[in-house]
């Protein structure tokens, strides 16, 4: 299937690792200009390079802190210089600090703040215009299946991921006549570093090995295994696609049947 997305500029952030990196190497596969970002340079080299070597596409790497807003700024800057106007925005995050209501003191709240829901804002201000003017974009983020039904040591992801929810629906309406469509992807439990860090942390709460904590997560699941990350992107990059042009303001959910409600 062509999904009319060769030559088509996407930055994806936070996407040295895991599903962020996943999403990028799927766009690259698809012939796209594909711009990358996250805190730690070695690891956006690494990635680069893997990318260019895989897929004969060299992406457009930037250290952004996506908590920062200069930073922000710095990075859609240098990727409109090297690959012109962003058509498709992927906004990714890592996950903030796991913990119950009480562990979590208002620090931690305006971290997760800043990372989640204000990093989106700010990366949609910054290319809106330009996709507005060009009557087309893609907006995706990525949530976390806690927007479906919210996971129980993870306030505030379960808060501040579901704020990303109601952003989103909201634009989507209003830029629905600029032919842009905004959707969400709302992965579950996936193979990632974020996840290793999860299952370490509710090990060390109940005092079992995080190998077992990953084994009851798969038997919570109807597929009884967790996701890969590729599977995660597949899903996002068809959103980007033409095929997916009438489709704005859904969050969809990649969890292997793990959410309860209909």
């Amino acid at each position: 299937m062509d999904l009319g997305l060769k030559n088509k500029v996407v930055l994806v952030t936070a996407s040295s690792k895991g599903i962020g990196k996943s999403v990028a190497e799927c766009f690259a596969a698809e012939g796209c200009k594909v711009a990358i970002c996250s805190r730690t340079k070695s690891d956006l080299i690494e990635t680069a390079n893997s990318i260019a070597s895989t897929y004969h596409n060299e992406p457009l790497w930037s250290v952004c802190d996506i908590n920062n807003p200069d930073e922000i700024e710095n990075t859609v800057y240098a990727v409109n210089e090297n690959f012109g106007d962003i058509d498709i925005l992927v906004n990714n995050c890592g996950g903030p600090s796991a913990g119950y209501f009480e562990e979590l003191d208002e620090s931690k709240w305006n971290h997760a703040y800043e990372q989640i829901l204000l990093s989106a804002v700010r990366f949609v201000h910054l290319v809106s215009p330009k996709m507005k003017e060009k009557r087309w974009g893609r907006i995706i983020n990525i949530t976390s299946v806690s927007v479906k039904q919210p996971i129980d040591n993870l306030i505030l992801s379960n808060s501040l991921r579901s704020a990303v929810v109601g952003m989103s629906k909201t634009l989507s309406s209003q830029f629905a006549k600029y032919n842009i469509t905004v959707n969400n992807v709302a992965p579950g439990f996936t193979l990632t570093q974020r996840l290793y860090e999860l299952a370490v942390h509710k090990a060390k709460l109940i005092g079992k090995s995080h190998e077992d904590i990953f084994v009851e997560m798969a038997k919570e699941i109807p597929m009884n295994r967790l996701a890969k990350p590729e599977e995660i992107a597949s899903l996002v990059v068809f959103l980007a696609s033409e095929q997916a042009s009438y489709i704005t303001g859904n969050s969809i959910p990649v969890d292997g049947g793990w959410i309860k409600g209909a």
